[in-house]
């Protein structure tokens, strides 16, 4: 007979506890647990084994991985190079964001390569072919199958031995032999189980789709992202054309690359040169605009940052960051007001990315720092100017990594200025055809560029 068990799940990490407990020790999460029913089947126990023999891994001989190209560079990159076969892909972002397009794009690119399966427990066939027939798929291996039970899907895989299979998505997916609904930590966790136990013993390259929660997370417990070889985030602004394809996690390659593509009406097209596109519409040079060197693992990207700074009505100023992190923002402005002077204590402070890029990395600190100079004194910076380095809580310009990738990528778009380091300046070997100046601390970039 099947006994039925009933345990409390953490639906953040997935921990498991005989009783409700308002803060899972897991985690730290609190009130995340809910209650699942298991049922556990009664009867003989599988035989144990006894060909577990351990090996000496410096006999073992390594094999090369072998990679297959998805049609996108961009893609490529990401992945490492291409996608590994046998491989199991996990790819979130929210809703909207082009998870399925871009999906549906690669199956028509590897055509020729073998058959694909998309499976989708959300869309209708019809749904899928007008899509399909939006993008121009016209590749006839593709085979489309609307279910979400696991072990027909499995049948499915078997009988037609795919090359590639799509799972749309991971949520709607559920399997008869656990009793709670689909995606719950449970059935997320035995599906993700099942699909790459059949996907590495068939060697097919899978691709999972994930919904994402309200703080970028893909949804399901933590262990799901463990237990795939790739997870891709799909990150863009809703309102913004462009969208970055982030690797978080990789065991076939670096999780340092980005991809860029831009949403379009026949689907996703990709940006070879996004610095240019960037900074296309940058025809004048107003006061409070300025281009930074970002990195974006080995790639570098020149961006357009935008400060505003206007005398506030009320009593606190307010600063807003679009793109960059806030605490950030308010570590300059003070450095700002104590290492420079400037009184920025009754401004509001805005500051803006432009394209809606979101940048993190430190060496951004003298761009925005000089543009809410430039904004506050009303003086333009010159158009040809790029700033890299990041700020100090003395005032200082400290030192960034990949200098050079960052100046020849200025070079090539053909800025006139580029404001580095003078701690990188001192290291640079090669001769560039732009103006390099380095600078010391804030107040000699601001002399430097005429802002003081």
């Amino acid at each position: 007979m099947a006994k039925n068990q009933t345990v409390f799940v953490c639906s953040n990490c997935g921990y498991e506890s005989p009783k409700w407990m308002g803060k899972c020790p897991g985690c730290n999460e609190w009130n995340s647990f809910y209650e699942e029913k298991i049922v556990k089947q009664s009867g003989t126990k599988h035989e144990k084994r006894t060909d577990a023999n351990p090996l000496v891994l410096n006999e073992l001989e390594g094999k090369e991985v072998l990679r297959n190209s998805t049609g996108f560079a961009e893609l490529d990159r990401v992945l490492g190079g291409g996608i590994v076969n046998g491989s199991l892909v996990l790819l979130g972002g929210e809703p909207g964001i082009g998870k399925s397009t871009l999906i549906l794009q690669i199956c028509d690119k590897i055509k020729g390569e073998g058959k694909v399966l998309y499976v989708s427990g959300e869309e209708s066939a019809e749904q899928i072919k007008i899509r399909a027939d939006r993008l121009g798929i016209k590749n006839n291996d593709i085979l489309f199958l609307g279910e979400t039970d696991i072990s027909l899907i499995q049948d499915a895989i078997l009988k037609t031995n795919p090359k590639l299979v799509i799972i749309d998505s991971i949520q709607t997916m559920y399997s008869d032999e656990i009793t709670s609904a689909p995606g719950s930590v449970s059935q997320v966790r035995e599906i993700t189980s099942k699909i790459m136990r059949i996907c590495k013993e068939n060697a097919i390259t899978t691709i999972i789709i994930g919904h994402v929660t309200k703080d970028g997370n893909i949804a399901g417990p933590r262990v799901l992202e463990h237990m795939v070889d790739t997870v891709l985030y799909l990150e863009g602004e809703r309102y913004f054309s462009y969208r970055i394809l982030r690797g978080v996690k990789n065991r076939f390659g670096s999780t340092n690359e980005i991809g860029m593509f831009e949403m379009q009406d026949k689907g996703m097209v990709e940006i070879t040169n996004p610095s240019s596109i960037l900074i296309s519409e940058r025809e004048e040079n107003p006061a409070g605009s300025i281009i930074i060197a970002t990195m974006e693992g080995t790639r570098p990207l020149l961006i357009e940052i935008q400060s505003l700074t206007s005398t506030s009505v009320f009593g606190i100023p307010k600063r807003t960051a679009n793109g960059m992190d806030y605490n950030r923002l308010t570590l300059l402005i003070a450095v700002l007001e104590k290492k420079v002077g400037l009184p920025l204590g009754n401004q509001d402070v805005y500051i803006n990315v432009v394209g809606g890029i979101k940048v993190n990395e430190p060496a951004i600190d003298l761009g925005v720092v000089l543009s809410a100079a430039s904004s506050y004194k009303n003086i333009p910076i010159a158009k040809g100017t790029v700033a890299i380095g990041e700020v100090g809580l003395t005032g200082e310009i400290r030192s960034v990594n990949l200098i050079e990738k960052r100046i020849k990528e200025a070079e090539k778009l053909g800025f006139k200025t580029c404001i580095i380091p003078e701690s990188n300046k001192k290291l640079l070997k090669e001769d560039y055809k732009l103006d390099i100046i380095g600078v010391k601390d804030i107040n000699d970039a601001m002399k430097k560029i005429g802002l003081k």
